[in-house]
């Protein structure tokens, strides 16, 4: 299994983005994750497909997209760049989840599907052997900073048995409240992909912070 870290540029700051992304490239981070939210499926707005625009070319790492909107097969297009990887929509947020799904894979980009802390696993069971990436939150969408929901744990150990149980490659990455102190608990629950914003981004040295997570998931190889 594949561990990796994926900053999440929503707890960065915006006139410094372009040199906290390359800080946490050169600390060993594996992507970016990239928080976008409309202000109505969440109550928060951020960023648009012209923040990625303006990182072209000043950083390598790959694009972790989380779409936290309404009606995401309208703007999907929009965030597919040379280093999109992943393009996550929320199930709660698709009428015709398979339908999007297919989409973002068509423009050759893993498709991923979020859920919230309040919705329950059996909704993916239609969906998982089609994508490639399931994010749990733990926390409620629409903002950094929120303490970690302890019941994700559950929920991460509970999907991890299922992907085995069916056999499938996909990946569980977690997102909200994930920090030095909890990260080693989030991973043996059975995920490996954790998402870090102001755990990493909200210090003084986010290169420093970087490192120490990846020593983290480079135990688990």
């Amino acid at each position: 299994m594949k561990y990796q870290l994926s900053p999440s540029i929503l707890s960065a700051d915006f006139g410094r983005l372009a040199e906290h992304c390359k800080a946490t490239e050169l600390g060993g981070a594996d992507m970016l994750h990239i928080d976008v939210m409309d202000g109505h499926f969440v109550p928060n707005i951020t960023i648009g497909p012209v923040i990625l625009q303006g990182l072209e070319g000043k950083t390598s790492l790959p694009y972790d997209v989380h779409l936290m909107i309404e009606n995401p097969d309208k703007y999907i297009e929009n965030f597919v760049f040379e280093n999109t990887e992943y393009i996550t929509v929320h199930q709660e947020a698709c009428i015709h989840l398979h339908r999007t799904v297919e989409y973002i894979k068509s423009f050759g980009v893993k498709a991923g599907v979020a859920i919230n802390p309040a919705t329950s696993l059996r909704t993916l069971d239609e969906i998982l052997e089609y994508i490639d990436m399931v994010i749990i939150m733990t926390v409620n969408p629409g903002f950094g900073g929120q303490s970690f929901i302890e019941s994700g744990l559950r929920k991460i150990t509970e999907l991890r048995k299922l992907i085995e149980k069916k056999g499938l490659d996909v990946a569980i990455e977690v997102d909200g409240g994930v920090k030095l102190n909890n990260a080693q608990r989030v991973l043996d629950a059975g995920a490996n992909i954790l998402v870090a914003g102001s755990a990493v981004f909200g210090k003084p040295d986010p290169k420093s912070e970087t490192e120490q997570f990846m020593k983290i998931l480079k135990e688990m190889k």
